[in-house]
């Protein structure tokens, strides 16, 4: 049997993530070859994604090399893919969601300041926009690289505490404090690691048809066609998530904010899904038709 050649970034966080797809293909008696792949987001640290003016920055490259058959598949942390595709690259499976929660996390020497005071350190609009909804003085700087990277420049730099997801610290088996952040709602699709492959790969896609988590795929589908359709990339301060409470039964809550914080617009839904209607697109029409067109706008003229 040949090895299929598995694609991720180089991060250790991107590898664990292709290491936990391999296993799922081990567990199917398949071989496997892992190939990190440096991306285009990976190469510049100094300046925030927003700035960049690059969609998928940190797929490009895989789809690159899936495309040229460099790869079998690419494994991607679902929250980075762009909501619209390559042309012949699908995602073909997504694994169970773990933690889909934003968490803080202060240096040493800022354990007691209160929150309102606080110096953070994120180079998320999304994260920004809703931190300030409820803190409007915060001071901000900007952070880029992984987890490790960022750990080491908070303790180095003149700020108090930076945002991460949830996932990456416990994915990493990292021993540290963290404080669940009740403000914040997660990026579209985030906590979900997604395998894509090219669209006319029907081996791939049979390999991996009972990897895929039903549940979860329900879910970030609702989120990422919420994010679709009020057009806002990877870069506006949006918030989606879906949760599968009972039998279909799922609870949304999506959040678009101002720049600055101060004009928010929300929902909170619970609703009996089923596989006819787009309720991401549903949902975000709402959010669109109170006032979400204009805020749009107001957002995408300021960056």
């Amino acid at each position: 049997m040949r090895s299929i050649k598995i694609g991720t970034r180089n991060s250790p966080l991107a590898l664990w993530q292709a290491r936990e797809v391999a296993r799922n293909l081990q567990n199917k008696n398949c071989k496997t070859d892992i190939t990190p792949i440096l991306s285009s987001g990976d190469k510049n640290l100094t300046q925030p994604l927003y700035t960049l003016g690059i969609t998928g920055i940190f797929t490009k490259d895989l789809d690159i090399a899936l495309l040229n058959k460099e790869v079998d598949i690419a494994v991607h942390s679902l929250k980075d893919i762009p909501t619209e595709l390559p042309e012949n690259i699908s995602i073909i499976a997504v694994l169970k969601r773990d933690y889909p929660e934003d968490v803080l996390v202060r240096k040493t020497d800022s354990a007691t300041v209160e929150m309102k005071d606080l110096k953070i350190a994120t180079s998320s609009l999304r994260r920004r926009a809703f931190w300030l909804r409820e803190f409007p003085d915060t001071q901000f700087s900007d952070i880029r690289g992984n987890v490790q990277t960022r750990l080491k420049k908070l303790e180095e730099n003149d700020f108090d505490a930076t945002m991460f997801s949830l996932a990456a610290i416990e994915r990493m088996g990292l021993n540290i404090d963290y404080e669940f952040l009740p403000i914040m709602i997660s990026a579209p699709a985030q906590g979900v690691v997604a395998v894509c492959a090219r669209t006319d790969d029907a081996e791939m896609r049979e390999m991996f048809a009972d990897i895929n988590h039903r549940n979860t795929q329900i879910c970030i589908e609702i989120e990422r066609n919420f994010l679709n359709t009020l057009e806002g990339g990877c870069t506006a301060p949006i918030g989606a998530l879906a949760e599968i409470k009972d039998q279909n039964e799922v609870r949304f809550v999506g959040r678009i904010c101002s720049l600055d914080g101060k004009n928010c617009i929300e929902t909170d839904e619970i609703f009996q899904w089923n596989d006819t209607d787009n309720f991401g697109k549903i949902l975000a029409e709402k959010i669109l038709n109170n006032g979400g067109k204009a805020l749009m706008t107001e957002i995408k003229n300021r960056l």
